[in-house]
């Protein structure tokens, strides 16, 4: 994109910033310059109230002519927010080169107006016809009892938000064909929780995966750094071949199981690579939390805090770790879950399974563990914490922070200021069931020459007794229910988090089946059996 083009969205961010944080001097200034819209005419009569339906007609009627006339500053000055819908409209006609408008609004709803938009996209040598919906609202000018177009980016094209512009040209990157592990392609249509994942993969790898780049309308993501989201194609490009680690199988898994329940994301990879078989997410929006989420992960991190216990000699599976009403951590109390009977004689494995609180905080005071033994275990044995993980898209690479005080205690059981994601969780089963940490990816390094992370892993005997515990918690403790039915060599572990304002606390859930761990997060879904349980479940069930 050009020069001209940066410097318009930095005025509409600017003409934002006005509009809003200082509306009524806004106003007052184009008060005195007439109309209160930017045209100079003279100040309307100071009316108050909801405009009536002949104003939101006239308003519209007008707005629609001076844009479909291509008359950027004249229908801009309809707008309650002249400035940013100049900058919009204009880039609307030298930008996306849309030429040919024509705007047919429908029946209004109140003061709300839908309409369709029918134009011609030409470029290069090529055109296209371009057609979408959209509406707007008419609101009353605060100062001059205008009625005026209510400005958002969305009034142009639905797909725009804020700091959004619209671009045609040739694509900056060739288009790519994402194939999965068995050479089959990934569609967004096939597989619609891959679309974000799909875009950032043609954004990162499109100029490495030998195709030829086309000429597309586009949303460009000036604010965020989002790659752009192509709306119309005018000349195809030449596709690159994109191999990726994804299992068709796997994938369909889990975009059914995800659709279950909102909010929830689901993450396997093959313990035996570090490759990750699937990625899903059921989201209002598009972000990639089974890789990006940042959410205390609850019980699950009970997994790394037993590791811990066993490397420092403070106990082991068949050790004792007792598991009372009540755990006191200067002078924070912490309970178990309601219902849970205490049992003073149990062993690390009974409370693994059983997910009991109180006996993993009254162990972290034993000795030689300190603040920052649990920091350690995550990052040196798990690979956890340190920001190098290169899996080919964006992701998290967890968070352990050395902390006192009551945080202390609580990330012990997955709460405090422990931070994790999906990903991060199905990586953590992977290294306590081979004792191997294989930083996970989506793409191999060897296309691009990035670097993996690296960690110590685990001892041998650390990573039997994790995964004979995790077997045990799948077939007789708390994830039973979830894992019934599944046969082969299974394991996992529950856990739920509370998160302050929430009414039910977050689900979580992670396991394994053979050569297949995944990890799932559904947010307020309760404990970790009752939704990130069966999403897992369904996954594994696929075998990889």
């Amino acid at each position: 994109m050009g020069k001209g083009v940066k410097a318009a969205v930095i005025g509409g961010v600017f003409a934002v910033m006005v509009g809003g944080a200082g509306y009524g001097a806004y106003n007052l200034v184009s008060a005195l310059d007439g109309d209160g819209g930017g045209t100079g005419g003279v100040a309307a009569e100071n009316k108050s109230g909801p405009p009536d339906k002949d104003e939101v007609e006239e308003t519209t009627a007008k707005f629609f002519t001076a844009w479909e006339k291509g008359a950027a500053a004249t229908a801009a000055s309809y707008t309650n927010n002249d400035g940013a819908a100049e900058q919009l409209l204009t880039a609307f006609g030298d930008d996306a080169h849309i030429t040919g408008v024509k705007i047919t609004p429908g029946a209004a709803r109140g003061a709300t107006v839908p309409y369709t938009v029918k134009a011609k996209v030409a470029y290069g040598g090529k055109s296209k016809p371009l057609s979408y919906k959209s509406e707007l609202k008419v609101v009353r000018g605060l100062t001059t009892g205008r009625a005026l177009v209510d400005w958002q980016p969305s009034v142009v094209h639905p797909g725009l938000k804020k700091e959004d512009t619209l671009v045609t040209e040739r694509s900056a990157t060739p288009p790519i064909e994402a194939v999965g592990r068995d050479g089959s392609e990934l569609t967004k249509e096939k597989y619609p929780s891959l679309e974000p994942v799909l875009d950032t993969l043609r954004d990162k790898y499109g100029d490495k995966a030998g195709g030829t780049p086309g000429i597309e309308l586009v949303i460009r993501h000036t604010g965020d750094g989002a790659p752009d989201t192509p709306l119309l194609t005018l000349a195809k490009g030449k596709p690159g071949k994109l191999t990726t680690t994804i299992s068709p199988g796997a994938q369909a898994a889990a975009e059914k199981a995800v659709e279950r329940f909102a909010q929830s994301s689901v993450v396997a990879v093959k313990p035996s690579t570090g490759e990750v078989l699937a990625v899903a997410n059921n989201r209002t929006d598009d972000f990639n939390a089974a890789f990006q989420g940042e959410a205390a992960p609850g019980s699950t991190m009970k997994i790394i805090t037993a590791a811990m216990l066993i490397d420092n000699g403070v106990t082991s599976m068949n050790g004792p770790a007792p598991c009372p009403d009540t755990a006191v951590w200067q002078s924070q109390a912490f309970k178990n879950l309601t219902g849970m009977k205490p049992d003073e004689s149990a062993t690390l494995a009974n409370s693994f399974m059983r997910s009991c609180n109180t006996a993993f905080i009254k162990l972290i005071d034993e000795k030689p563990l300190t603040d920052a033994s649990l920091t350690q275990e995550a990052e040196e044995r798990f690979g956890l914490g340190q920001d190098n993980w290169k899996t080919g898209i964006a992701s998290f690479d967890g968070s352990v922070p050395a902390v006192d005080g009551p945080d202390r205690a609580a990330g012990a059981i997955g709460q405090g200021q422990v931070q994790m994601s999906p990903l991060n969780m199905a990586s953590v089963t992977a290294t306590a069931i081979t004792g191997a940490f294989r930083q996970p990816y989506l793409v191999s390094p060897e296309l691009d020459g990035r670097e993996l992370a690296r960690a110590r892993g685990l001892r041998a005997s650390t990573a039997a007794q994790l995964k004979q515990m995790m077997r045990l918690t799948a077939t007789q403790g708390t994830a039973a229910r979830a894992m019934a039915g599944l046969g082969g060599d299974i394991g996992a572990k529950t856990g739920s988090a509370e998160v302050d304002g929430n009414a039910r606390s977050n689900s979580w859930f992670t396991g394994f089946r053979g050569d297949i761990a995944a990890a799932a997060m559904t947010e307020e879904g309760g404990h970790g059996g009752d939704a990130a349980g069966p999403i897992v479940a369904a996954v594994l069930r696929t075998g990889g």
